[in-house]
């Protein structure tokens, strides 16, 4: 699993990368639910509830490549098959795709499931 993630950065960009996850769960979460709260009932609703599903786990940090890289396929779905303004949902691509690049950061589930680990021996 180490290999899906570039880095667990911490200090300054960690706080950065932390923000980001923040930022781009919450805004997952708050149009998903919105959508299903004023979508007409024939209009398909998948998408928007797989991408506050993926909100939820990227809050988390858990499996963060995994989420951020399906969040760039379906918000980018939404862009081009929702009538209305697609700046939106392509803004949400760029960022879930960034961090499928980039990493969970220190602070995510992610890091403390599979960061590095330190091994002590004794002293012999």
């Amino acid at each position: 699993m180490q290999r899906l993630f570039s880095t667990f950065a911490n200090g300054w960009p960690g706080r950065g990368l932390l923000l980001q996850r923040l930022l781009t769960g919450a805004a997952l979460l708050r149009f998903g639910i919105a959508y299903l709260r004023t979508a007409p009932q024939v209009e398909p609703v998948a998408p928007q509830i797989i991408g506050a599903a993926a909100g939820t786990l990227l809050l988390f940090g858990l499996w963060t490549p995994l989420v951020g890289a399906l969040i760039a396929i379906v918000e980018l779905w939404i862009a081009f098959s929702y009538p209305g303004d697609p700046w939106i949902p392509i803004g949400l691509a760029v960022l879930g795709a960034s961090l499928a690049m980039v990493g969970p950061g220190t602070w995510s589930i992610d890091a403390r499931l599979f960061g590095r680990k330190r091994i002590h021996t004794p002293d012999l």
